[in-house]
């Protein structure tokens, strides 16, 4: 059963491997015995490579050991957790925040302990995948919007709301794979006017718009998001997840929240990191800036609409043609992954380049005359 299922992905350009990647601090990543210049990754601050971070990893490591050896509610809630989720409800503007073992579990874990039997959730149709799974574990009535229509989002909350007890609208505050923003001030207003909570996934947010503060403070709408969700594995450069919200929400999670309950806590290495990463993000100015900076470049060299985030798709169409158009690029000495269904819609394959504040102009520039030789843009 298993090899006729990958034969058939294979069929359809479709299979996915594994490849082992040595990335630096640069920008560089090693694979398959070439050195590539990476515009496919999230570290888009670099910090994963940062000399802060990783001495502060080195003295967890030191004080605390390798692992946590239990769950946070056993023996696993190290005492560096405090100091990471201050500073995370600090950044957010929140009255509390909770660190969970990463971002697909946060995500698996909130709806369900907001929302059940009797209950509506209304989200984006492009929401992550982890927060279909969080969806499909709350057993509440669930109704899709097209993606962003803050419109359409109304109309469905006109028609139901009055039908059910507590109702949870979800979005992305930046979509992983597309770059835009979420309405969120739109989706504001409604979620205040029909008694709905508004629950973000700012996975790709955090740390690049609303200088470091995320989507929510991009749109000016910090105060009127309640649930924050987000990961600490992207800009931040560390790994884990988070959501930042009401002290008695916090608490609510303490006691419901599935995959926080019965997972061993993260590794003291990686939430001393991710307190020393939030440090930077706090207060580096310049930092946080130079991702968009470097997207906007890119898109302006190839004439492409102004980005919305350090995410830029060049939407291919077939899965063969996303393929052959990465190792293209590879050939011209830049990474730059095939995205293709199921991550994203059929028909939509494409080229998600991803800018980090250590790629240097020249390099953004390059990368810009090899997407213009191979005829995606420009």
């Amino acid at each position: 059963m298993a090899a006729g299922r990958l034969d058939a992905l294979e069929q359809q350009a479709l299979r996915r491997r594994l490849a082992a990647t040595a990335r630096s601090d640069d920008g560089v990543a090693a694979r398959d015995g070439r050195v590539l210049t990476s515009f496919c990754c999230n570290d888009y601050l670099g910090l994963s490579q940062h000399p802060a971070v990783k001495q502060a990893a080195h003295q967890a490591i030191d004080a605390f050991g390798a692992g946590a050896g239990a769950s946070r509610l056993v023996t696993g809630n190290h005492p560096l957790y405090e100091d990471l989720e201050r500073r995370l409800a600090a950044l957010k503007e929140t009255e509390a925040a909770l660190v969970f073992g990463s971002g697909y579990l946060a995500n698996l874990a909130i709806p369900p302990a907001l929302a059940g039997t009797g209950d509506l959730i209304v989200a984006d149709e492009l929401v992550h995948a982890s927060m279909h799974a969080g969806i499909r574990a709350s057993r509440a009535e669930v109704r899709f919007f097209p993606h962003n229509d803050a419109d359409a989002c109304g109309r469905v909350l006109a028609d139901e709301r009055a039908s059910f007890r507590h109702c949870l609208i979800m979005t992305e505050g930046v979509f992983s794979m597309d770059g835009d923003c979420a309405p969120l001030a739109a989706l504001s207003e409604i979620a205040d006017a029909r008694d709905a909570w508004l629950m973000t996934d700012d996975a790709h947010g955090l740390g690049v718009l609303g200088e470091g503060r995320g989507s929510a403070a991009a749109a000016g709408v910090s105060d009127r998001v309640p649930l924050q969700m987000g990961t600490l594995s992207k800009a931040v450069g560390s790994y884990g997840g988070y959501l930042c919200a009401s002290r008695a929400v916090i608490d609510l999670m303490i006691n419901r929240a599935r995959s926080l309950i019965y997972a061993t806590g993260l590794p003291p290495a990686a939430v001393a990191a991710s307190s020393a990463a939030l440090d930077l993000v706090a207060n580096d100015r310049r930092l946080v800036a130079a991702p968009m900076e470097k997207a906007s470049r890119f898109c302006a060299a190839l004439g492409l609409p102004e980005p919305e985030s350090p995410i830029v798709p060049l939407i291919v169409g077939a899965a063969e043609r996303a393929l052959d158009a990465s190792a293209a690029l590879a050939e011209q000495g830049f990474l730059v992954t095939a995205i293709r269904p199921p991550t994203v819609p059929d028909g939509t394959a494409r080229l998600r380049f991803t800018f980090q504040a250590t790629h240097k102009d020249e390099d953004v520039d390059r990368l810009a005359a090899a997407v213009r030789e191979t005829g995606l843009a420009g």
